[in-house]
């Protein structure tokens, strides 16, 4: 019974925050576990196949709702955290949800996002048959602390989660780690060849996790993500089980997965990780990949994942950079594309950014200098922090606000081709709103 009143509360206030236009992603269910805090613990019970699980620095929402959405093309009811909710709360909201009335939820799968620091708690309640991890990188310093802090509480979980078959990038050097603990069994994606020029780039997990000594690499991509080795220990990065070659990064992307071709409409490189990641999935869960490209076709990137708006007849494409490494990916796509762009940025240091906004001189910011840049606006909170980086990248910001509908009504109203807008966590839901604002207006 009291199962069922916390599902009736979570449900009320679902509908409540939805009548005064909120998401309500996380609150039903923090309110929903005060009145029963093992809410989620049957989640295993009811899915009839698998429980997959994807943690990480970057690209977990992307590549959670991927994973539901190719298992819902193949006709499953898929149990998902879609809105990137990743905490336990977030996790009660999406059961309350989905259940019925009378508190009954039927899933064929789970596919959860869970936050990195979060999931010792959410094992707890929840075991996962598979878990993805994508990457890690330096995140919200002022809550997460250094990746070594991470790496152990992750750690932490993959034994409480018992008999889990992890999902690992092998390109990154503290991911394939996890792979090395006791009793575990993993598999390994990865592209195997040298895709993006060999410049200079901020590289975070430089040291090897094993030995302490500097890593080497006969070819990286971004961040620590390569072909990595220790000349020390012998470290090195594994052959992958899911092996990606043949990259195009041409709109729409191209490449080879175990000389499988695939071709998907999606921008930035990074992306080709999370395809990768979605396909080792489903072929460790025993699904067929042979249509992989086709269950895709019907996939919507969430809010922030290089979301396209037309105003004023002009592209506005919004992009969440949150970190060092989100940050030189987004820059990375903003640079192959060819059209004359102008370029927003927009920092804010709430809670849920993290109050410490010293990670933005570990940005390539110098990158963004480009033949096809137009104008460069700053925005937000810090506006002035992130005005001053750039000044000491020697990039002239055209225009201070501490409005994005000013920032954004400037560009669409020049004679570039295009615009991008990239903004950090807090600043994505308001500028989703300012841009459809301008999109349903006609500026």
């Amino acid at each position: 019974m009291r199962k069922l009143i916390a599902i009736w509360a979570g449900k009320l206030l679902t509908v409540a925050g939805k009548l005064v236009g909120k998401k309500s992603s996380a609150s039903p269910g923090a309110f929903a576990l005060k009145i029963c805090p093992d809410l989620v613990s049957d989640i295993n019970k009811i899915v009839k196949k698998k429980v997959i699980v994807t943690c990480g620095t970057n690209g977990k929402t992307t590549t959670n709702n991927l994973v539901c959405s190719a298992l819902e093309a193949k006709g499953y009811k898929v149990l998902c955290n879609r809105l990137g909710a990743n905490m336990l709360s977030g996790i009660a909201t999406t059961y309350i949800q989905s259940a019925d009335i009378f508190g009954r939820v039927r899933a064929d799968y789970a596919c959860l996002e869970i936050d990195e620091a979060y999931t010792p708690i959410v094992f707890k309640q929840v075991k996962p048959d598979i878990m993805i991890i994508t990457n890690l990188f330096r995140d919200q310093l002022d809550r997460y602390g250094e990746i070594d802090i991470t790496v152990n509480i992750i750690k932490k979980a993959i034994a409480q989660a018992g008999d889990v078959k992890l999902v690992l990038n092998a390109d990154d050097p503290l991911c394939v780690q996890f792979g090395r603990e006791p009793g575990v069994k993993a598999v390994y994606y990865g592209i195997s060849e040298q895709v993006l020029p060999q410049v200079d780039d901020t590289k975070e997990g430089r040291f090897c996790p094993i030995c302490g000594a500097e890593q080497r690499f006969n070819f990286y991509h971004y961040s620590q993500l390569g072909d990595f080795y220790c000349p020390e220990c012998g470290y090195k990065r594994p052959d992958p089980e899911y092996d990606i070659r043949n990259v195009s990064l041409k709109t729409p992307i191209r490449f080879t997965i175990n000389g499988h071709q695939m071709e998907v409409n999606y921008k930035g490189f990074y992306n080709i990780y999370n395809l990768a990641a979605v396909y080792a999935a489903l072929d460790v869960a025993s699904e067929s990949t042979d249509d992989f490209a086709k269950l895709l076709e019907g996939y919507k990137p969430q809010i922030g994942r290089m979301q396209e708006f037309n105003i004023n007849g002009k592209p506005v494409i919004l992009s969440l950079s949150k970190n060092p490494a989100g940050f030189n990916q987004a820059i990375s796509t903003v640079n192959t594309d060819d059209r004359k762009k102008d370029v927003i940025i927009a920092i804010n240091d709430l809670a849920n950014d993290g109050r410490d906004v010293s990670w933005l001189w570990d940005v390539d910011f110098h990158k963004i200098k480009d033949e096809n840049l137009n104008s460069l606006a700053t925005t937000g909170i810090r506006v002035y922090d992130i005005s001053l980086r750039f000044k000491y990248a020697d990039i002239k910001v055209d225009l201070m606000t501490d409005s994005m509908k000013e920032a954004v009504l400037r560009a669409v109203n020049t004679n570039s081709e295009a615009v991008y807008v990239l903004v950090n966590y807090t600043a994505l839901y308001p500028t989703e709103s300012v841009l459809k604002e301008l999109e349903r207006g006609s500026v």
